[in-house]
């Protein structure tokens, strides 16, 4: 899991020793092991997956919507605890939701969210519709006069949005009537805005897409 305990003076000169390696797991250990260092494994039994792509980091966000997921959030024994951020519950207005988990904060008025998974403070806009995405949030509320502003796209999910097999990085600003679709056809590629992995549409942080913007399989 990527956890180590070492003693201090035997990292430092391991790392010293051994300037080339870089990984704990394919190189250190094992350097320890044929130097018969002093080692203990501590066996765990409970829910770990692999995280290292960008594929297996949606499946893993994503199996959380599921009815029954591997990984329970709604445990006694072994409790999730959250950084208490102290927000308001989430407003959701005539929304179809199934297999979604939604966090604080939440202001919603989309048509439909299916499968996925939205984050703090998200705003998502009137007929928007989403499904296997996950939509990171807000870092902060924008105050009325800036979401009313004309000139400017506010944060969040505007109006009439189809958004699928996508991730939106936190305080993206989503114009009305965008489209974006990931799909397993897609090429991987690098743009400015977004990436496509995987067939997963990956749009960056703090990313302002105007209206009508189309990504992906459209």
């Amino acid at each position: 899991m990527g956890i180590y305990v070492f003693k201090k003076e035997v990292l430092c000169n391991l790392l010293e020793q051994n300037p080339l390696m870089n990984d704990f797991g394919k190189e250190i250990i094992p350097l320890c092991i044929e130097k018969k260092y002093k080692i203990a494994s501590h066996p765990f039994d409970g829910y770990w997956t692999d995280i290292g792509t960008i594929r297996s980091f949606f499946n893993a966000v994503l199996h959380l919507a599921d009815p029954l997921p591997e990984f329970n959030l709604f445990d006694n024994e072994r409790t999730i605890y959250t950084r208490a951020r102290m927000l308001s519950p989430s407003k959701i207005f005539g929304t179809s939701c199934e297999r979604a988990l939604i966090a604080e904060g939440c202001i919603i008025h989309a048509k439909s969210i299916y499968r996925s998974v939205i984050g703090i403070r998200s705003r998502i806009g009137r007929n928007a519709e989403l499904s296997n995405s996950y939509v990171m949030g807000q870092d902060y509320y924008q105050d009325i006069a800036e979401i009313l502003d004309s000139k400017r796209i506010p944060m969040g999910i505007g109006e009439n949005c189809h958004i699928e097999n996508a991730i939106l990085d936190r305080n993206v600003c989503i114009g009305n009537d965008v489209i974006i679709k990931g799909s397993t056809d897609l090429e991987d590629t690098e743009q400015d805005t977004y990436c496509i992995k995987d067939g997963i549409v990956v749009v960056r942080k703090g990313v302002i897409l105007a209206a009508g913007t189309q990504i992906g399989a459209v």
